[in-house]
C-alpha cells in the first residue's frame, strides 16, 4: 500500500516540477498567464462512506489553476501592439472561423489590411459606418483609401476691430488700393474636388461704430447682388465694443463663387460673432473653415477606449472600428490552446463583449504589451519545494523496500 501512496506522490510532485517549468521557460511571454498546481487528498470509500480510522490512499492533482492575475505593462514603438489594464480578453478570429480569446497584444496589419497577430489570427472590433462605430462585431479591417474631400460651407471668424481707426478717405474700396481700407486678413477655403482658394476678408470703416466686410475669393469680389454689383458685409457694435449684427453667420450671395475647374459653385456662410471692436490694435483672435482637401492615410491610433483612428495627410481624423474586449464569469474555466489563447467551455460561460472601459472590462494602452504575469522568485522556491516532495517521496518507497526485505529474510 506504501509503495502506490508513494508512487502517487512522486507523480504529484512531478506534475507540480512540470507546472513550474512551463511557468519559468514562459516568464518572458507576453500575455502568459502562470499556472498552479491543486492536489486533493485520496480515500477509499464505500456507500456507507470511510471509517474513522481510515488510511488515506495517496493524493491525485485536482486541478492546475490558471491565475488571471494582471501582468507588468512594457511600453514598445509600435501603435498596434496593445495592452489590456484590467479584466478581459482581444477576441480572435482563427482561420476556421473559431473564436479564441487572448491577452497578448501584438498586432499588425496583413497583406489584406486585417488587424491581425502573429498566428494569423484576426482581431475582433465593432465596425464603423461614414465615421462612427457601430454595434455590429467583425474581423477589424482598415481602409487605405484617400479620405475624400469637403468644401467649405462656413467660416467662423473673431477679430478685433480697432476702435480708434478713421473711415478711409479714399472711397469706393479697391483691394489693390490700402487706402480705400482699414484692415484685412486671410485663409484658404476648398471646392468641392478639394482644391483650395485663397479668400480675403477686407474690413473698411464706414462711419460710427460700424464696418463694411468686403469678401473676395481668389482676387473675385465673392458678394453680388443681382446686378452685380460689389456688395459689403454690415457689422454693427455697441458702445462696449460689443458685436449688435443679428443673426449670425452672414450668408453669402447664393453661389457667390464659381471655382471654374468643374466643382460645384462655393456658397459660404461667415460668422463674426466672436469679434469685437476694443480700443487696440487689429487682430485675428480666431479663424477657421470647416472644408478640407483629399487625404492620404499618414498613420493610425488607437485610445484607451479602443477606438482606432486613421489618422490623415490633411489633418483629418476618421474612426474604423473599435476594439473589442471578452469577459467570463469564470475565467479559471477556459481551456488553454497554446499560443496564449483561450477557447470557452461551458464551465467558462458565455463571452461578455463590449468596448474597453464599459462594465467590468479594462481600458487599453496602446504602444505597450502585457508581460508575463510569473513571478521568478516565487517559482524558484515551488521549484525547490517541489523537487524535496518528489525525494521524499522516493525516499518512503526505499524505507518501505527495506521493510518489505526485512520481512521475506525471516526464516
Amino acid at each position: 500500500m506504501a509503495f502506490r501512496i508513494a508512487v502517487s506522490g512522486l507523480k504529484g510532485a512531478a506534475t507540480d516540477l512540470d507546472v513550474t517549468g512551463n511557468n519559468i521557460a514562459n516568464s518572458n511571454t507576453a500575455g502568459f498567464k502562470s499556472s498552479r498546481a491543486q492536489f486533493a487528498d485520496v480515500y477509499a470509500v464505500s456507500n456507507l462512506g470511510t471509517v474513522s480510522d481510515a488510511v488515506g490512499q495517496g493524493v491525485r492533482v485536482a486541478s492546475v489553476a490558471q491565475q488571471f492575475t494582471q501582468g507588468n505593462i512594457s511600453f514598445t514603438e509600435n501603435n498596434l501592439d496593445l495592452a489590456i489594464n484590467g479584466q478581459g480578453f482581444f477576441v480572435l478570429e482563427e482561420p476556421s472561423g473559431d473564436r479564441s480569446y487572448s491577452r497578448a497584444g501584438a498586432f499588425e496589419v496583413d497583406h489584406e489590411n486585417f488587424i491581425v497577430n502573429s498566428a494569423g489570427q484576426r482581431l475582433i472590433g465593432f465596425q464603423a459606418n461614414n465615421g462612427s462605430v457601430t454595434r455590429a462585431l467583425g474581423t477589424l479591417q482598415l481602409s487605405r483609401n484617400n479620405i475624400s474631400p469637403r468644401a467649405t460651407t462656413a467660416i467662423d471668424i473673431g477679430v478685433n476691430l480697432d476702435a480708434g481707426a478713421s473711415a478711409p478717405a479714399a472711397d469706393p474700396f479697391d483691394p489693390a488700393d490700402a487706402d480705400t481700407y482699414n484692415f484685412s486678413t486671410s485663409t484658404s477655403i476648398f471646392d468641392s474636388l478639394g482644391k483650395d482658394h485663397l479668400t480675403n476678408l477686407y474690413f473698411r470703416k464706414s462711419g460710427v461704430n460700424q464696418w463694411e466686410v468686403y469678401p473676395r475669393i481668389d482676387n473675385n469680389d465673392a458678394n453680388l447682388d443681382a446686378l452685380g454689383n460689389r456688395t459689403p458685409l454690415l457689422l454693427e457694435f455697441s458702445d462696449s465694443g460689443r458685436l449688435l449684427t443679428a443673426p449670425m453667420p452672414l450668408v453669402l450671395s447664393p453661389g457667390n463663387f464659381d471655382p471654374g475647374t468643374g466643382a460645384a459653385p462655393v456658397s459660404l456662410s461667415i460668422d463674426f460673432s466672436p469679434s469685437t471692436q476694443f480700443g487696440s490694435e487689429f487682430g485675428v483672435n480666431a479663424l477657421q473653415q470647416d472644408g478640407y482637401t483629399t487625404g492620404k492615410l499618414s498613420g493610425l491610433d488607437i485610445d484607451d477606449k479602443g477606438i482606432v483612428i486613421a489618422r490623415y495627410t490633411n489633418g483629418q481624423f476618421l474612426p474604423q472600428g473599435q476594439v473589442a474586449l471578452a469577459n467570463f464569469s469564470n475565467s479559471q474555466g477556459l481551456q488553454p490552446l497554446g499560443d496564449t489563447t483561450w477557447a470557452e467551455t461551458n464551465s467558462s460561460g458565455v463571452p461578455l463583449i463590449g468596448g474597453p472601459g464599459s462594465a467590468s472590462l479594462g481600458l487599453l494602452q496602446s504602444g505597450a504589451l502585457e508581460d508575463s504575469n510569473v513571478d521568478l522568485a516565487e517559482q524558484l522556491v515551488n521549484m525547490i519545494v517541489s523537487q524535496r516532495n518528489f525525494q521524499a517521496n522516493a525516499q518512503m518507497i526505499r524505507a518501505e523496500d527495506e521493510i518489505t526485505q526485512t520481512i521475506i529474510n525471516i526464516r
